[in-house]
């Protein structure tokens, strides 16, 4: 049995570390988001401005402007910083502040990533409660957030609005009737054409070069490309090459994964995921959101080994984020409960990744709207319903601030988080060690780095108990144990672990004075 001291041991441990690397306010900022992103130190959380901290007083899930409700902007959003330090979140991914379009819109406030434009701000997100700016609610929403030592990551969109088609036909794809291109089922955007690798579109390479100039005046310290396999290689290795010689240390994560290799229209270009970070992209999301379909260890272990070899390949430094959980996946305790989302949480802690969350998911929102696709007595669009995608953050409409109730979960995410944080030169140097396990739903590894070792024990069974022996090579019990995560606890004999997990429980124990 593990010893009170031992988690005091722990506590104390965190303490220290946190405390030693709080960030001096009065200290000019200065970016370091794709050294931290490299060594997989970041724990990164994506957020959308409309619904961060939106005022919804009379819980209805809707802001209701007419009775005083106030929808997230850029100026209330500084309100829930603190919180988010305190979960020792050190990266947001803001999710598209650009304008929206309106015309053949989805939802009653327009989809986030239907861009009216891209070299200016959402009016949406302006709070009417400052005399400043637009521009300057924005930077003084990044001031804040580096104040407290949190990067922002700022999210481009992928398409352009029915409205900027409008406005400049020449910027998109046509089809063969002439009529401009919807990609996938996105019906409320319409595709860019960027060119090819031969000859990319000058004109549309000026648009999110305008978009690299606003963001980075703003003083943002990084950038997400949604949907980024819709460009070419080319475009992408000159946009990023040109944010470098302004910021070197400008971070760029690429929406893209293995897992996808269809063409979302066939009058696009479709540059896979390999080729994208061959073009200068630090990063993209991997496959972890398969981990819902995987139900053996062998299925986990493929796709880590997949990412150590594809990301070891490059000259430049590479990385990847646990894309387990994103806003366009499902709830994670809609899919297996709460012992999911646990997973999920501690997979992001242990593994060679950088750590990534939706806004919800630390306290367990299943992102269910009761008045979903219902007609609204009011819109600010085309489009007279709430148009949601079930069980995913709300990204269409002026709705509630993401929530939940799961204070385990809360309290867990930033136990987790500081571990994180805490154990980084094993993240970024440890080497990755997969340990026999006698039951194939059973996953059992190992991350070690200068005589300290993360343990961890987890089972793919969501719907039973499962049984394992687990080798631990030269590991004995009288090392210093500290449990981080765990229910069941493991007995070690005869030089293995003897594990009965509950139904998607993970054990995470970390250990000094000892390496794989």
């Amino acid at each position: 049995m593990l010893s009170r001291f031992k988690i005091f041991l722990l506590t104390l441990f965190i303490t220290i570390s946190v405390t030693s690397a709080a960030y001096a306010a009065d200290e000019p900022w200065v970016n370091d988001l794709r050294r931290l992103f490299l060594l997989n130190s970041a724990t990164i959380y994506e957020l959308n401005l409309r619904t961060f901290n939106a005022n919804d007083t009379n819980g209805n899930g809707i802001i209701d402007f007419d009775s005083g409700e106030e929808s997230g902007n850029f100026i209330n959003a500084i309100d829930r910083l603190d919180e988010l330090k305190n979960l020792n979140i050190n990266t947001i991914h803001v999710m598209p502040f650009t304008p929206v379009g309106k015309t053949k819109a989805l939802g009653t406030a327009g989809s986030l990533y239907a861009a009216s434009a891209f070299n200016k701000l959402n009016p949406q997100l302006k709070s009417d409660k400052s005399s400043l700016s637009i521009e300057e609610q924005a930077k003084k929403f990044i001031y804040e957030a580096h104040k407290r030592n949190i990067r922002v990551i700022a999210d481009l969109p992928a398409c352009g609005s029915y409205d900027l088609y409008l406005e400049q036909p020449g910027l998109f794809v046509k089809d063969k009737n002439g009529q401009p291109v919807v990609p996938a089922d996105w019906t409320d955007v319409r595709l860019l054409n960027a060119g090819s690798e031969d000859k990319i579109n000058r004109d549309v390479y000026n648009l999110y070069k305008g978009f690299v100039d606003m963001v980075m005046e703003l003083g943002v310290d990084g950038i997400r490309a949604d949907v980024a396999p819709l460009k070419p290689a080319k475009f992408w290795k000159e946009l990023i090459e040109y944010s470098r010689k302004k910021d070197p240390q400008f971070m760029w994560l690429a929406e893209s994964s293995d897992s996808w290799m269809t063409p979302v229209s066939n009058y696009g270009v479709y540059t896979t995921y390999d080729k994208l970070l061959e073009a200068g992209f630090d990063g993209y999301y991997g496959s972890w959101f398969e981990l819902k379909n995987w139900e053996t260890a062998d299925e986990l272990y493929k796709h880590i080994k997949f990412n150590q070899k594809l990301l070891s390949h490059y000259k430049d430094k590479k990385s990847v984020i646990g894309s387990f959980s994103t806003h366009d996946e499902m709830s994670p305790v809609l899919i297996n409960g709460d012992k999911y989302s646990q997973m999920i949480l501690w997979l992001n802690a242990t593994l060679p990744l950088n750590a990534y969350f939706v806004d919800g998911f630390q306290t367990g929102d299943n992102y269910v709207y009761f008045w979903a696709n219902k007609k609204a007595p009011q819109t600010f669009t085309d489009d007279e319903y709430y148009f949601v995608h079930r069980g995913k953050i709300d990204i269409f409409n002026f709705s509630r601030r993401p929530g939940g109730t799961n204070k385990d979960l809360n309290s867990d995410f930033g136990i987790a988080a500081k571990f994180k944080d805490v154990v980084k030169a094993i993240s970024a140097n440890g080497k990755f060690t997969i340990l026999k396990s006698s039951n194939p739903k059973v996953f059992a590894y190992a991350m070690s780095h200068n005589d300290k070792t993360i343990l961890v024990f987890g089972n793919l069974n969501f719907s039973d108990i499962s049984e394992s022996k687990i080798k631990v090579p030269k590991f004995n019990e009288d090392l210093m144990i500290i449990p981080l995560h765990l229910k069941s606890v493991p007995v070690f004999k005869d030089n293995k672990y003897n594990v009965k997990l509950e139904a998607g429980e993970i054990t995470v124990l970390y250990v000094e004075g000892f390496s794989i």
